[in-house]
Order: structure tokens, then C-alpha cells, then sequence
């Protein structure tokens, strides 16, 4: 169980994370604006404890991570990283309640409102969306190369998985910011909209995933990921094992009987969310 202490500081108001649940959606808000929301190891671990108290929240349906001010983060803050070492990143790791991948590991759908610039180890947490809506404002930076570190939380493996190699070595070698439209070209991003609209239209989104069937949702991110290392026959037997599995869950019967309904009535209209999604 997530500590109510965590609890308590992510409803704070000027708590490095804010979460708010409204409407089946949670809001996760990076809240260090005076800092452009660099983490610190105290915010990554508020964050990844309310990724964690949304998943198992029967009330949330769908999470939107976004950042307080004009940046989505600055990745990691340098004054928590003066004087750190191997040895002692590594006993930190080995503290942490939840895995840093958390995000990786949801049942529910996320997705990241980028408002801002986003850069080093934020590159990651945002890549770990689902799907990512963008400010024009927004530029991604990888930074690591600047740095003398290599990339930090899965970025490599993320980024090649999203605009191929080529494009994820260009990205991590010259550490170039990449502007929204950019962006949205090779992939990194799906939509930009204006940042007066940005948490608005993620939420919107959000919700129109809320509306369908909650296993497939989950069943489907997992599909996803596992055809990242499946092959053909692999995937396709997967598939099938899933939708055999769909057939004999209450929801897809009560879908069935709302479409077969709708259309005998001719109205047209898209049958409600089940109530055992």
C-alpha cells in the first residue's frame, strides 16, 4: 500500500506533485515550476507513487501527466545530483517503493500533456506515455550526451521503438532540442494543440478512452508491449488467446446485446460504457 503520507502530499496544493482525481480521470501535475519541474528523488518518488494509487484506483479509468508553468520538466535536478556517486545512485534505486518504470507497467491508459520544454531524464517519463498531446511550446532534449552520461531510464529503447534508429541515435548523439512539429512528424508526439487547450483536450481524450471496455484497454497495452519482443506467430497466437478470453467476460455480452439493440431500433446511436468494464 501506497503511505497516506504520500497521499497527503500529493493533494497538496504546493507539493512537488499534484494529483486530482475528476470525472474517472486522474491529473498528475509536476509541480516544481520555479525549477521547471526538474525531479528531485523525492518528487520521482511522489510521482511514482501516484501513477501507482491511480492504477489501483477503481474510480480512475485513465491517467493525464502534465507540468505546472512553461516546462514539462528539465529532467533531473542538478542540485540533488551534486556530489552523487555509483554507489550511491545505485542504493537509492534500491530504496524506492515503486520501480522507476511504474508508467511501463500501468493497467490503465496514460497519457502526457506536454506544456513545455521537457528534457533529460522528463524525456523518458514522458515517452512512457501511451500517447502524448504537445504545446507548440514544446521541445524535446535528451541532454545525456551534454552531460557525460549515457541514456538514463530506458530513453534508448523507448526512442528507437518510436522513430527508429537512425532518428533515436540522431536525438541521443546531438542532444538537439526537437520542436513540436518536428516532433509530431517523426512520431514522438500525436497531437499539438495550444497550450490554453492542452490539459483540456488530453482530458477530453482521456475520457473517450474511459468510455470503452476497461479489460480491453489493458489487455490491448499489454498486446502492444509484448509485440515489441513477439514474433509472428507469437503475436497472432497471443491475439487469438485474448480474444477467446474477451468472449466469456460479461462485458463484451452486455456490449453485444446494446449493439444488436441499436441497430433492430435503426437509431444509430453508440451503446454506454458496460457496467462490468
Amino acid at each position: 500500500m501506497v503511505p497516506a503520507a504520500d497521499d497527503a502530499a500529493t493533494s497538496r496544493p504546493d507539493g512537488p506533485i499534484r494529483s486530482e482525481t475528476s470525472n474517472e480521470i486522474a491529473l498528475i501535475t509536476l509541480n516544481r515550476p520555479e525549477r521547471l519541474n526538474a525531479f528531485t528523488a523525492e518528487m520521482r518518488e511522489l510521482y511514482l507513487a501516484a501513477l501507482d494509487r491511480a492504477d489501483r484506483d477503481p474510480e480512475v479509468r485513465a491517467i493525464v501527466v502534465t507540468g505546472a508553468g512553461r516546462a514539462f520538466s528539465a529532467g533531473a535536478d542538478f542540485k540533488a545530483l551534486e556530489g552523487l556517486d555509483a554507489e550511491t545512485m545505485r542504493a537509492r534505486s534500491a530504496a524506492q517503493r515503486h520501480p522507476f518504470d511504474r508508467a511501463m507497467r500501468l493497467r490503465k491508459p496514460l497519457i502526457a500533456a506536454v506544456n513545455g520544454p521537457v528534457a533529460g531524464i522528463g524525456v523518458a517519463h514522458a515517452l512512457m506515455a501511451d500517447v502524448r498531446f504537445a504545446a507548440p511550446e514544446a521541445t524535446f532534449t535528451t541532454a545525456f550526451a551534454r552531460l557525460g552520461l549515457t541514456a538514463e531510464g530506458g530513453t534508448a529503447w523507448l526512442l528507437s521503438r518510436l522513430v527508429g534508429t537512425a532518428r533515436a541515435l540522431d536525438l541521443l548523439y546531438s542532444s538537439r532540442p526537437v520542436g513540436a512539429a518536428e516532433a509530431e512528424r517523426i512520431g514522438l508526439v500525436q497531437w499539438i494543440v495550444p497550450a490554453d487547450e492542452l490539459v483540456d483536450r488530453a482530458r477530453a481524450y482521456a475520457a473517450g478512452l474511459a468510455a470503452n471496455s476497461a479489460h480491453s484497454l489493458t489487455r490491448m497495452r499489454e498486446q502492444v508491449h509484448a509485440a515489441w519482443e513477439q514474433d509472428w506467430r507469437t503475436a497472432y497466437a497471443y491475439s487469438q488467446d485474448l480474444v477467446y478470453e474477451s468472449l466469456d467476460r460479461p462485458e463484451f455480452a452486455e456490449l453485444a446485446a446494446r449493439r444488436s439493440a441499436v441497430r433492430a431500433a435503426g437509431s444509430g446511436t453508440a451503446p454506454s460504457r458496460p457496467s462490468s468494464a
